[in-house]
């Protein structure tokens, strides 16, 4: 969970592509290099629609955790071979069978033109295609798009998590990724451990120091506007507005940073030892996304569990000899497939433990389930042949209505990013398209 603060040097790229310009000469005399996009990705979100946001203000929260498994899982023990209310759940689902009137399981399903194996992990929630290619720019995800809309009412406009390695499933509109906080201790404390008054004042001098500047860089960005051509004008006015966004985030994290933290019973948690205590890991950072929602510290939370970095497991049960990655381009071998076999169970008992625990929880008459949306699945459909269709998906909780299978063509797929309009919906959030989506999630509806 990177929630940064504005330093005395940061790093930013002018927004400008004629290379006859000078990158420095925007912040020419100031001493400072500046990211724009590394700057959202540091400070929380003001709202850029704010009539949504005051409804959102009023009504009972909702909120959604994204999660990536970026090594995916077996298919033909994760799909259901029938489809509808009655399907008989597949040996994965069977381990969520407690919950199966909680979550609905898709089919057939991906995002259009997202290719290239193993890099389509950084497109899960942004839909945007090509990730292998050298010239790919990704676009905003789910999770930042809604931080936009309504993260002006949490302390956390949204958290970035994730397990094992550096990879983010949340990207800025900018497209830059947002650094993902990987320590559970480190978590915890930003949640709830309160800084000394010292502590607290320091933090925000450096958020008045970003707010100056960004003053220098749009007084020096006005001085180039009527020597750039109508192309450049135009980047340039996108940047003006940027700017603007961000001196609106920076008052608003100054306004949350002396305003007390949540209290919790639970002790803060100890971080596992070693990567390859995976599964331990993943379950402390369940708990943590539960308590943030459960403490409404933030409504949007992802959560990439990066396979691909991680070691030999160690598996209460399970006898893993190789590393993750290695499993999964198992090649039919039968040993290989009863390991990733033994991983995927895990996967799915840490699913069940974290819906039961969202369910524990009451929030206004309605469990916290009720009020958060759990989307889980993998940008692979099949990580032995790095396919990127057929994606496993699930989505929990969130008020819709439950307890099937909805089942498309495997050979041309449905958009996933249709799903996505769904929970924006559901999120209160008004929006017609998201990426390459052509409206809501056919055969997905909410509860009355």
């Amino acid at each position: 969970m990177k929630v940064n603060r504005p330093h005395h040097a940061v790093r930013v790229f002018a927004p400008f592509r004629n290379r006859s310009m000078s990158r420095r000469r925007l912040l020419h005399g100031v001493g400072v290099a500046m990211s724009l996009p590394f700057l959202e990705a540091m400070t929380p979100a003001c709202t850029k629609t704010a009539r949504g946001a005051m409804r959102a203000e009023h009504a009972k929260p909702r909120r959604i955790l994204a999660i990536c498994n970026n090594l995916g899982v077996l298919p033909k023990h994760f799909f259901p071979q029938d489809d509808g209310f009655d399907y008989k759940p597949s040996h994965y689902l069977s381990f969520l069978q407690e919950h199966r009137s909680d979550f609905t399981v898709f089919s057939g399903v991906s995002h259009p033109n997202v290719d290239g194996g193993h890099p389509s992990d950084i497109s899960f929630l942004t839909a945007a295609p090509h990730p292998a290619s050298s010239s790919f720019r990704n676009s905003i995800s789910l999770d930042q798009h809604i931080a936009e809309h309504i993260g002006v009412h949490t302390r956390f406009p949204s958290l970035a998590l994730a397990v094992n390695g550096s990879s983010s499933l949340s990207w800025t509109g900018s497209g830059v990724a947002i650094p993902p906080e990987q320590s559970v201790s480190n978590v915890f404390r930003q949640l709830f451990l309160q800084g000394t008054a010292q502590e607290i004042e320091a933090r925000i001098s450096e958020i008045d120091t970003g707010r100056s500047i960004l003053d220098t860089v749009a007084s020096q960005a006005q001085q180039l506007q009527r020597n750039l051509g109508s192309g450049d004008r135009d980047r340039l006015e996108q940047y003006f507005e940027s700017v603007r966004d961000l001196e609106n985030r920076l008052q608003a994290s100054r306004a949350w940073e002396r305003r007390p933290k949540p209290l919790v019973s639970e002790p803060p948690p100890v971080d596992p030892a070693s990567p390859a205590m995976f599964i331990q890991k993943v379950e402390l950072m369940y708990r943590m996304a539960r308590l943030a929602f459960q403490t409404d510290s933030t409504r949007a939370i992802t959560l990439m569990q990066n396979g691909v970095a991680t070691p030999v497991m160690q598996i209460r049960g399970a006898n893993i000899t190789d590393g993750y990655h290695n499993l999964s381009h198992h090649g039919k071998s039968p040993d290989k497939l009863a390991q990733l076999k033994a991983i995927d169970e895990w996967q799915m008992r840490t699913m069940a433990g974290l819906l039961g625990e969202l369910q524990a929880v009451e929030e206004g008459g309605e469990s916290l389930l009720d009020r958060t949306m759990v989307l889980y699945g993998s940008n692979l459909g099949d990580a032995n042949a790095h396919s990127t269709t057929n994606m496993p998906i699930i989505l929990a909780g969130g008020g819709f209505r439950h307890g099937q299978h909805i089942k498309f063509d495997t050979i041309n797929n449905y958009p996933l990013p249709n799903l996505f309009v769904s929970i924006l919906e559901r999120m209160g959030i008004e929006s017609n398209i998201f990426a390459t989506a052509s409206g809501t999630m056919r055969g997905l509806e909410m509860k009355s």
